[in-house]
């Protein structure tokens, strides 16, 4: 029964792993020490069995029972809330729940999260719940609700209830030896709520970020509840004292945050200083001013670099902030007053920054809090939070990116504490874009200081160093979007930006004379750019009509012109009625006829023809699950009997059902295989072999720790429950094989898509001949000068590929550097199956390559070579059509970074080819 709750539970409510683990460790704890489920018990009794099964619990530092899982923050302690909950109350018919909040931010944000229908409900897909949600009863309506709920019968209405309170407010009432009010308050029943709760014979206490008020005066009073057990939650498992950091003696899990980055559910933080900076030889006024400076630098970097993502990735765009930590309120008022001025980056952020402190009420607080609460949305001005004290724990946010602390803080409190409001991640999992993933803390002054902190032993976390150089045109970046080539020389795209005169001046053409402008666009009027804007549309339209155009050749043919022109010639007409005839019959504005042909004649010639492929089975598929072993390391089954007990709402009569009564099997495999065919995907007769393997592995697991007729009684009473977990854990080896694939190729040619990158502000492309003096920026230049890459400028990852590009522009017909969805090509790697984009596409006369050039120590890598192994794939496939309609064949080479010289010709690297 448990075993099925607990993976009901985790497969509902999408529990990630380190969730996972932490409810499976209360399942275990529960499952040891039954004791933990009744008020009859010993606790050191309780406590010596529990530490035997937990080597890091030493003490339950509490009256009560108390456990804590100690998670990284960002990891998702809220939901882990409602799963410890959800279980409990599943599981084990536990109806009353105490939950502790450390401050009023917290306090509300549970209350929400514990509230159905809202963004975060922490019970979403708990189907018990969804009829008869828990009842929320607040420390601001106990009072009325607690009490009220009382009159209804038992199981009735609400069965489980949730209490959440705000420890601060008990501690603000308990000082001075009085009473918190809940202790007080005299309710209906004659009696105050806090003994209501007292007496309670299954309340169970969760604590929230415990670490902030585990020696305070509230939880004291806290202890007095009397719950069953305790259930503790923080990202920090120790408590600050006058001798350094007291760790908590009764931690059961622990994932902190080296584990959290390593696993790729947090940014990673990095700590950022300029070089050559000493702080010593500045005022603190202009150590301060020289922090923000960079941080809005930075800052101004990432909401480039996020622009970017979103528009290449086809994902909601994510406006990203950055928070400044004030000493005080004081303090904060003359942090916003400086940049709001135009004193700071010329009153740039006038209106865009936010003061949140104590130091605001009324109608000025209103409006500070629902523009904090706002922060994420792209649409809410504010790009700078300035705070003293008040954004602790519990206030979510994934779109913080940098952090400058300018608070006096030890090196510890301010990495455990400052980087814990920014983890968050925006997308929900890393994009492997560096700056997507980075939370950024400015610390000039305590960079050194900081690194030796996280480079501690005992250090939660290992921090990235990043090292700015002191401010320069280069800082402000852009995000550019270069359209092809054809888009250009016709007129409908902007002009790129001109390569720098000094840089185009120093280099001549391929020919040997004086380097080229850019030609002169095709097309000048409106209505001409009009009518060619169309003609591509038709032709994007035509791409899927292969019989008709099996390659971007055949739309220069009388038969696709006519049909061409007489398509633009029918979308005009609503557009512009006078356009293809003057008015009062004079000549018409345009030639339709020549304009469709010059339009379609630089498409042509500012295209490689790279044909849409997609690989389907054919025939006879055969599905199957591989052997292999199960993973039973976590199953510890016990004996009992079930039963399900009901009550009839009217009379309240009780009545109970048996657990799974079956026929006794023959073998004790036959309970597992009977239950495992009832799934709609294992068929008896292809699986019998694998199903009594893996039931006999399963069998054999039973007996190593039951008796025989104990291992009977758990696959008679739990047969349901062993079968889910064989199924879940068959699905990892399930396999799909057909007896051939059938190539379908859905276009013979694709539009080029427009490529979007990041660059620095102000800065002219450099000619792709001019030699990179400082390598590790090139990522942040564009390129231009070339005259035969189908796009007006590029942009290099390395130094390597703009070596290989100078070689292309000499030796090539036409190349470019796709953009990623170009080609649809799709690699496996583990569980993953991401998209692959090539350096480059490169037109020869006989043939086309797809060209990857790679450093030598990383081309036996696992992702280097499954991209090869899939790009073989599609080559293949591409030469096949190609040959069916007269097209050039396709290669796939790899070349080593080293081997990339200007004195080889193109051809000396046809011998790193990829072949079967």
């Amino acid at each position: 029964m448990n075993s099925r709750v607990l993976h009901a539970v985790t497969g509902r409510l999408s529990l990630r792993p380190p969730q996972e683990e932490s409810l499976k460790r209360l399942v275990r704890a529960l499952e040891t020490s039954p004791d933990l489920l009744g008020h009859e018990r010993d606790i050191a009794a309780v406590l010596s069995t529990l530490k035997a099964e937990f080597p890091t619990l030493e003490d339950f530092e509490r009256e009560f029972p108390s456990l804590c899982f100690a998670l990284a923050t960002g990891v998702g302690k809220t939901r882990l809330m409602g799963a410890f909950i959800a279980y409990l109350h599943l599981a084990h018919g536990i109806n009353n729940f105490f939950v502790l909040a450390p401050n009023l931010t917290i306090y509300n944000k549970l209350i929400t999260d514990f509230t159905r229908n809202m963004p975060k409900y922490v019970f979403k897909g708990i189907a018990e719940f969804a009829q008869q949600p828990p009842l929320i009863i607040t420390g601001d309506n106990y009072d009325q609700t607690g009490a009220a709920v009382d009159d209804q019968p038992q199981g009735f209405a609400h069965d489980v209830r949730v209490n959440i309170f705000n420890i601060s407010k008990i501690n603000s009432e308990v000082r001075g030896g009085k009473e918190p009010r809940i202790k007080r308050m005299k309710e209906v029943l004659g009696d105050s709520y806090f003994n209501h709760l007292a007496n309670l014979p299954d309340l169970v206490l969760l604590m929230d970020e415990s670490h902030r008020y585990r020696a305070s005066a509230g939880v004291r009073a806290i202890n007095e509840l009397k719950p069953l057990f305790g259930l503790e939650v923080t990202a920090t498992p120790f408590v600050e004292s006058s001798k350094g950091p007291v760790p908590f003696k009764n931690v059961v899990m622990d994932y902190p945050l080296a584990r959290a980055m390593e696993d790729g559910f947090v940014k990673e933080p990095a700590v950022v200083t300029q070089r050559n900076f000493k702080a010593s030889d500045h005022t603190p006024e202009e150590v301060e001013k020289t922090k923000l400076e960079d941080g809005v630098r930075l800052h101004e970097t990432t909401k480039v670099e996020l622009l970017t993502y979103a528009r290449e990735n086809g994902v909601k765009p994510v406006k990203p902030f950055m928070l400044v930590i004030a000493r005080d309120t004081t303090h904060a008022a003359s942090l916003l007053a400086l940049l709001e001025s135009e004193a700071f980056y010329e009153g740039r952020y006038a209106g865009k920054v936010i003061q949140v402190d104590s130091s605001r009420t009324g109608a000025e607080e209103e409006e500070m809090i629902s523009r904090l609460l706002a922060v994420e949305s792209v649409d809410e001005p504010t790009e700078i939070v300035i705070h003293v004290n008040m954004l602790k724990e519990g206030w979510d946010v994934t779109n913080l990116y940098t952090i400058v602390p300018l608070r006096a803080a030890n090196a510890r409190t301010l990495i455990e504490q400052s980087i814990g409001r920014g983890l968050r991640l925006p997308y929900g999992k890393r994009t492997g874009v560096a700056a997507v993933d980075r939370l950024n803390i400015v610390a000039h002054d305590k960079f050194q200081e900081i690194i030796d902190e996280a480079n501690r032993g005992d250090s939660p976390i290992r921090l990235k160093q990043i090292i700015l150089d002191a401010p320069s045109a280069d800082d402000k970046k852009v995000s550019v979007q270069v359209g092809s080539g054809a888009a250009a020389r016709l007129g409908l795209a902007d002009a790129a930006p001109a390569v720098d005169p000094a840089s185009a001046a120093a280099y001549s053409d391929s020919d040997g004379g004086e380097a080229k402008p850019a030609p002169t666009p095709v097309f000048t009027t409106e209505a001409e750019k009009q009518a060619a804007r169309v003609v591509i549309e038709v032709i994007g339209k035509l791409e899927t009509q292969r019989d008709l155009v099996p390659t971007s050749g055949a739309l220069l043919t009388p038969e696709v012109q006519k049909v061409i022109q007489a398509e633009v010639a029918e979308r005009l007409k609503p557009m512009q009625g006078n356009l293809l005839a003057g008015a009062d019959d004079a000549a018409p504005v345009i030639d339709l006829t020549k304009v469709v042909a010059k339009t379609t004649e630089i498409v042509v010639q500012q295209t490689i023809d790279i044909p849409r492929i997609a690989v389907v089975p054919k025939g006879e598929v055969t599905t199957g699950f591989r052997p292999f072993l199960l993973d039973v390391s976590q199953l510890r089954l016990q004996p009992g009997e079930r039963e399900i007990v009901g009550q009839m709402l009217r009379t309240n009569e009780q009545f109970t059902l048996a657990a799974e009564i079956g026929l006794k099997e023959q073998r004790p495999e036959d309970y597992i295989v009977h239950a495992l065919v009832d799934f709609d995907d294992i068929d008896y007769f292809t699986h019998a072999d694998l199903l009594y393997d893996l039931a006999g592995q399963m069998v054999r697991h039973l007996q190593s720790y039951l008796s025989e007729s104990e291992a009977v009684n758990v696959l008679n009473g739990q047969r349901k429950t062993i079968a889910k977990e064989i199924h879940s854990q068959m699905m990892a080896h399930f396999f799909e094989e057909a007896t051939e694939f059938e190539v379908q190729v859905s276009r013979g040619f694709t539009e080029l898509k427009a490529c979007n990158y990041t660059a620095t502000a102000g800065q002219a492309p450099r000619h792709f001949r001019e030699t990179v003096e400082d390598v590790g920026r090139i990522k942040q230049m564009l390129f231009g000068g070339f005259t035969k890459c189908l796009y007006p400028l590029q942009k290099f990852d390395s130094d390597t590929e703009r070596r290989f590009a100078v070689i292309l522009e000499r030796d090539a017909n036409k190349w470019f550097k796709p953009a990623k969805g170009q080609f649809q090509i799709y690699y496996k790697l583990g569980t993953e199956q991401p998209e692959y984009v090539p350096d480059f596409v490169v037109e020869m006369d006989a043939f086309i390559l797809l060209a990857e050039t790679k450093k030598r120590d990383d081309l036996k890598s696992d992702e280097v070579v499954a991209k090869a192994a899939a790009a073989l794939r599609w080559c293949k496939y591409a030469s096949d059509h190609a040959r069916n309609v007269g097209g050039k064949p396709w290669k796939y080479i790899l070349v080593p970074h080293d081997e990339i010289a200007e004195s080889k010709r193109l051809a000396d690297f046809l011998r790193f080819e990829v072949k079967d």
